[in-house]
């Protein structure tokens, strides 16, 4: 993927991958996982959902699905997810066609996996909502945030064992935390905003975090 990111704010990262192969590789950097999570748990191997899912980003630059996008109809989460169910349909009717891929322009994704046991849809949803809180945590780190305070954003450490470590009180400690857990906030509704209305965003949060807490 590129080095360089692209500084968006509400819908113009999906705007601009209309057509732009540079812009469309940014945006499967940041939404391959929950399209490749879906299409193994349709029973895909590894190597062929790897396949399907450069087809799928391929494909949608070459016929310019993204014109189709219209923000003051949904979600783009859930546009996505309608664009590769018909994807996938489409390709199930294929049975004799070309290799997957052939033809199709090339779009750069660098897999790992995402192997869960639930329903396809839901976990598409729990993989976009780990992205979602991923980038987040990025921003934080890229803002020079504290690394040790990090797990408290998942309540995963105890307060009082890290101030007896770092020195410092457990109030000191606490204070340090809720800013972090603010600034987190802010990251979070700032990236939820680029692909939802600002009316829809507190909804969409509220959908995310329920999302990441499904479990198979």
């Amino acid at each position: 993927m590129p080095a360089a990111r692209f500084q968006t704010t509400n819908w113009s990262l999906v705007f601009a991958a209309d057509g732009s192969p540079d812009a469309l590789n940014d945006l499967c950097a940041r939404y391959w996982p929950p399209v490749y999570a879906y299409v193994r748990r349709c029973g895909i191997d590894r190597a062929d959902a790897e396949d399907l899912t450069q087809g799928f980003f391929g494909r949608m630059l070459e016929h310019r699905d993204l014109a189709q996008v219209d923000r003051q109809r949904g979600k783009f989460r859930s546009f996505l997810l309608a664009a590769l169910k018909h994807f996938m349909s489409n390709e199930r009717d294929r049975a004799q066609a070309k290799k997957r891929g052939g033809g199709v322009v090339h779009v750069e994704i660098d897999f790992t996996t995402a192997d869960e046991a639930l329903p396809p849809d839901q976990l598409f949803d729990k993989q976009w909502a780990l992205v979602v809180v991923d980038r987040a945590l990025h921003a934080l780190r890229e803002a020079g945030e504290p690394e040790h305070l990090m797990p408290f954003l998942s309540g995963e450490e105890s307060y009082a064992s890290l101030a007896a470590e770092r020195g410092t009180s457990e109030g000191t400690l606490r204070v340090a935390v809720h800013r972090l857990r603010r600034r987190f906030r802010d990251h979070l509704r700032r990236i939820v905003a680029e692909t939802v209305e600002p009316e829809d965003v507190d909804d969409e949060i509220r959908f995310l975090i329920s999302a990441v807490s499904r479990r198979s």
